[in-house]
């Protein structure tokens, strides 16, 4: 009986052992970083992290953010995921010199805190682009009927974030409106955030006690001294949170286009064609992420073709001329799209030096094709007209020839000696048609 109940005591106390280690292991957050553009890599990567974390038991989720916006149906999914977290959700702006800007504002004021590191901003969440007017009447309203449709959207999006997280509702809707941005010292005074922190401990000893609500329950944050743990996008995901950028993308498909018309311009290489086809497959991810307009994309296509054109179309640049004018309208418009986007490709860092980099092979190529023209021809039968040899017999008119290196049956107006120099006139099949050289005559 002593034995028995010394073994239950050693195995409860194995037991609560067991549960005391596991439960101090389990203490921990989960960290992430994003950085860049928000697009639907950036949302997937969010939601699975926040999933995991809810499956591995963290204390909290930490988001490092440092984006100047990005698509708006991945912010929106993002700002779900967040607002239906089982799990605290720490949105910290930084390091220092990060932004929160546009799709970055809904982001931080989605979570139940939100923190930045001095020096950092947040706001600008107006989500306009060159496509839409920006003109407004005596009262500040927009007169434009996409423009005003899009700005009432998105400042009835924020004000409910807002009024759900308890934070400024009035200057959330000002960072819509009026495009309002704000440093981290008065985004705290604002009551835009929550805190304000040099680092992650920081934060955490900050945030330590403080209670959030967690699908309508209250729940107090124990965060001092846990462990951090970083989780890394995949190499896939990595991958295409990268190319999900309008200024990779239209990078993409301009080494598409190049790398597939050199391929074309001198068969047989296979790496510019190779490189070509692996920036047009990823070129099809990216505008497969990305809200893109068919207008732009059509008018840069037309425009790259023109380009090309001028190769083989001799129109005094005209062709050319017109092609880049279209290549660069089309690349303006291509993600100008501020119903569903705040980003598009930056013209004077790479629209505008693509085009010019497309236009100057395309020179060259026109350049090396107009040389190739006007050269005396160097391969095939043709090229033996003008070239001076030795009849080997007399031509009477008929005979032999040598012409270098070789012997040719060749045919002659007149009468000519043998060992005597001949010019050769014309090939018929595998006949040369010869005459007398003139410093022979």
């Amino acid at each position: 009986m002593t034995r028995s109940l010394r073994r239950l005591g050693v195995g409860w106390f194995s037991l609560l052992l067991c549960m005391g280690s596991g439960s101090a292991s389990a203490g921990h957050v989960n960290e992430i970083e994003i950085e860049g553009v928000i697009s639907a890599a950036t949302a997937k990567f969010i939601e699975k992290v926040i999933a995991q974390s809810e499956a591995d038991g963290a204390e909290a989720v930490l988001i490092k953010l440092d984006t100047p916006g990005g698509v708006l149906d991945a912010t929106k999914d993002i700002v779900q995921a967040l607002l239906n977290s089982n799990v605290p959700t720490i949105v910290f702006v930084a390091p220092q010199g990060a932004w929160a800007a546009s799709a970055g504002t809904f982001i931080t004021m989605a979570a139940n805190i939100a923190a930045m590191a001095p020096g950092t901003s947040i706001g600008a969440a107006s989500p306009v682009g060159g496509g839409t007017s920006e003109e407004r009447d005596e009262e500040g309203e927009r007169t434009d009927v996409m423009g005003q449709k899009i700005e009432n959207f998105t400042s009835a999006f924020i004000e409910s974030i807002a009024q759900e997280r308890d934070r400024n509702v009035e200057w959330a809707i000002k960072a819509v409106r009026e495009a309002e941005a704000i440093g981290a010292e008065e985004a705290l005074e604002l009551k835009v955030i929550d805190v304000i922190a040099r680092d992650s401990q920081a934060l955490f000893e900050a945030l330590d006690g403080r209670e959030v609500q967690i699908g309508g329950e209250p729940r107090t944050l124990h965060l001092k001294g846990l462990e951090i743990r970083r989780i890394e996008m995949t190499t896939l995901e990595r991958l295409f949170n990268f190319i999900a950028n309008p200024n990779v993308a239209t990078l993409l498909l301009m080494g598409a286009v190049l790398g597939i018309m050199l391929e074309m311009n001198s068969p047989g290489i296979f790496v510019p064609g190779a490189i070509g086809l692996v920036c047009l497959i990823l070129a099809v991810f990216a505008f497969g992420m990305l809200p893109f307009s068919w207008l732009g994309l059509v008018l840069m296509v037309v425009g790259i073709g023109l380009m090309i054109a001028e190769i083989f179309l001799s129109a005094y640049g005209l062709l050319f001329a017109g092609g880049i004018t279209l290549f660069l309208l089309g690349g303006i418009m291509l993600f100008d799209l501020p119903e569903v986007s705040d980003v598009t490709v930056d013209f004077w860092s790479v629209l505008l030096p693509a085009a010019v980099g497309f236009g100057v092979v395309v020179l060259f190529v026109v350049y090396a094709v107009g040389k190739a023209f006007v050269r005396a021809q160097t391969t095939g039968v043709n090229e033996l007209i003008g070239l001076v040899g030795r009849s080997q017999t007399a031509l009477a008119p008929d005979g032999r020839v040598f012409v270098r290196g070789e012997y040719w049956n060749a045919l002659c107006d007149e009468d000519v000696p043998e060992n005597t120099a001949i010019e050769i006139t014309e090939v018929k099949g595998m006949r040369l048609r010869v005459k007398r050289a003139e410093s022979e005559s």
